[in-house]
């Protein structure tokens, strides 16, 4: 796997939270909040290497910039029919996976299709939903863990 210098330059500065914790698990830590279970789901489904995921995260400014650092494309679509999605997963279908992700405080409705042909599909609102919560992310994993006394 090769990655480029800034990327590189990016994960030497992650911030560790202490002791023998590392960037990549404070990332993994971090993820498995109940906050983020939307984009933890989409990043298992995708299938890229954690610490691949991990450096791409760090070096993506967009949701979209992460995923073609992951070497998939975005396909924005205005509407999904989840269940009619679900007759289509499938190597005929080309859909690998759907994952129909509800975020209750919203009432929103933010479906995301991982199809063979690497690419995602997905609605601008999901989009942009993903987006502020990749943003969530990386602001977390800059932040200073509390020390303790």
């Amino acid at each position: 796997m090769e990655f480029n210098l800034p990327s590189f330059e990016l994960m030497s500065s992650i911030p560790l939270s202490s002791g023998t914790e590392s960037g990549q698990q404070r990332f993994e830590t971090i993820l498995s909040q109940t906050r983020f279970e939307g984009l933890k789901a989409i990043f298992e489904r995708l299938g890229a290497d954690r610490q691949a995921l991990f450096a791409a995260i760090w070096s993506a400014d967009t949701y979209e910039q992460l995923l073609a650092k992951l070497g998939l494309k975005l396909v924005l679509t205005r509407q999904i029919h989840v269940q009619d999605c679900y007759t289509r997963v499938g190597r005929e279908g080309g859909i690998k996976a759907v994952l129909p992700y509800h975020d209750i405080p919203t009432q929103s409705s933010l479906p995301t299709l991982v199809n063979f042909d690497a690419s995602l599909t997905t609605t601008p609102k999901a989009v942009a939903f993903f987006e502020a919560l990749l943003g969530e992310l990386k602001k977390e994993l800059h932040a200073q863990p509390p020390t303790s006394h």
